[in-house]
């Protein structure tokens, strides 16, 4: 295989924002097969922003990202989707007046038969007994850390490639936190690759097989999981820890 068959994910010398203002600068950026990536770094770093160009949300001004060495740029929020790049944004996305059974039927029901559908919600079910248990509950009535399990599993039913994840532990306490983290680790062993917008700096590195620091819409700084003895990351994003 080649170094290019490699990555799953590749975005090369963006440049990006919202209008005619710019977030991004020259950004560049792999997510390998079967790999967690995270993107740490102060608020309005642009992180969420290149989450957001990968999904056609943004002003892209030039530049490229590829997905399985295809040209995935200006693709319509159907054709990602069907190309097996699911984005959750911030925030628990589930439709409040429908069951955890009836959100997911939906979600799958966008790509699949019902039959596929079907299978697919119960092999999701499986991951969250949590959920399994409150199929017929109404996501309004759900605890907010199962409302983000909700809104993983929604992602998970559609079969993603890449699952983009835009502060999933947003609002959580530490304990659903951690247990957040141990599901994408997991599932990462099912061949999904994760690129993760994360403000919980330590546990990002912890469970991601590699890092992005950003600060001011630029790169300035990648690394495995000894990024977390950089003295820049201790400094400023630990505390000096």
């Amino acid at each position: 295989m080649s170094k290019e068959a490699s990555f799953l994910l590749k975005i090369n010398g963006l440049n990006a924002g919202y209008g005619k203002s710019q977030v991004l600068f020259d950004v560049d950026l792999v997510v390998k097969k079967n790999e967690i990536v995270a993107l740490i770094g102060p608020n309005g770093a642009g992180k969420s922003t290149i989450i957001r160009s990968i999904f056609n949300l943004t002003n892209v001004h030039s530049g490229s990202i590829s997905f399985k060495q295809k040209n995935i740029l200006n693709l319509k929020t159907p054709d990602l989707i069907k190309q097996k790049i699911i984005y959750l944004n911030q925030g628990k996305v589930v439709f409040t007046n429908l069951t955890v059974y009836e959100n997911l039927s939906l979600a799958g029901e966008i790509l699949f038969s019902k039959e596929k559908t079907q299978e697919k919600i119960t092999e999701v079910l499986d991951l969250f007994p949590a959920l399994k248990k409150r199929k017929q509950q109404l996501a309004l009535n759900l605890s907010g850390g199962l409302q983000q399990q909700l809104a993983l599993s929604r992602a998970l039913v559609q079969e993603p490639d890449l699952l983009l994840l835009d502060e999933p532990t947003l609002g959580l306490s530490p304990i659903l936190q951690k247990e957040l983290f141990e599901v994408i680790v997991a599932l990462k062993k099912r061949n999904i690759s994760f690129l993760m917008v994360e403000q919980n700096a330590r546990s990002a590195i912890a469970v991601s097989d590699r890092t992005y620091l950003l600060e001011n819409g630029k790169i300035k700084l990648e690394g495995g999981k000894k990024i977390i003895h950089h003295p820049l990351i201790k400094k400023v994003y630990l505390g000096g820890a």
